[in-house]
């Protein structure tokens, strides 16, 4: 399956599943919360491996590990997260305001409300992963744009600040206060987004123009892959 493919819905049942069951650790994330994380990875300051981010998603300890049945699982699973991922990065490249967070839906006195919190503990969860670096919206001129992230999403808010989150019908507007600002935020890291650094490394010694062609064809490197190169 290609990594540009979404998620289906059956695939996303699957891997809601997984991260559901006993196999899982008891603090891997719940899809919710995993798409305000990847959210956060995707559109903030810096790029960041899926080798440093994939390990948060199952816990805070090195000894949260899933328990895959054997590889095969274990290269499903990912591969699942990576296309979830994929989604995320294509939607906001191409339509940001399409963007569409996967918050819960519950009822309330007769009303379908949604509900952020665990999407922005998973967005909060994603900033701490490079802290220092979102200090610059935090103290831009649209640090509003945060407001909703930060009464849902941290660990610990003003006493004052209770009744906004407390009241589900208040929490509600803050959702889809948050969805709006998506874009915004999104907008503001582009031009501020550091590149992603590589490093190219050589596996084999590089090869002369004069020596052995390393396909064992017996040929001078020039006369054979050399020159395919050359054209």
């Amino acid at each position: 399956m290609q990594l540009d493919q979404p998620l289906s819905e059956k695939e996303f049942d699957e891997l809601d599943n997984f991260l559901l069951s006993d196999r899982s650790p008891e603090d891997a994330m719940t899809m919710d919360m995993l798409h305000g994380y990847l959210t956060a990875i995707a559109i903030g300051p810096e790029p960041i491996m899926p080798a440093e981010w994939l390990k948060r998603i199952w816990g805070q300890e090195d000894t949260d590990i899933p328990k895959f049945k054997n590889e095969k699982e274990e290269e499903r699973i990912l591969n699942l997260i990576m296309r979830f991922m994929n989604e995320v990065l294509v939607t906001f490249e191409v339509a940001p305001k399409e963007f569409e967070p996967l918050f819960v839906e519950h009822e309330h006195e007769g009303q379908t409300l949604i509900d952020a919190e665990a999407w922005c503990w998973g967005f909060w969860e994603g900033m701490e992963l490079r802290p220092g670096s979102w200090d610059e919206i935090w103290e831009s001129d649209v640090q509003e744009l945060m407001k909703p992230i930060y009464l849902l999403g941290a660990d610990e808010i003003e006493e004052e600040e209770l009744p906004l989150v407390e009241d589900p019908v208040k929490a509600h507007k803050l959702a889809q206060e948050l969805e709006a600002n998506l874009p915004a935020i999104y907008k503001f890291w582009v031009p501020r987004r550091k590149p992603a650094v590589t490093t190219l490394v050589r596996d084999e010694p590089k090869v002369g123009r004069n020596d052995d062609c390393p396909c064992g064809s017996g040929k001078k490197y020039k006369k054979c892959h050399g020159a395919e190169s050359a054209e």
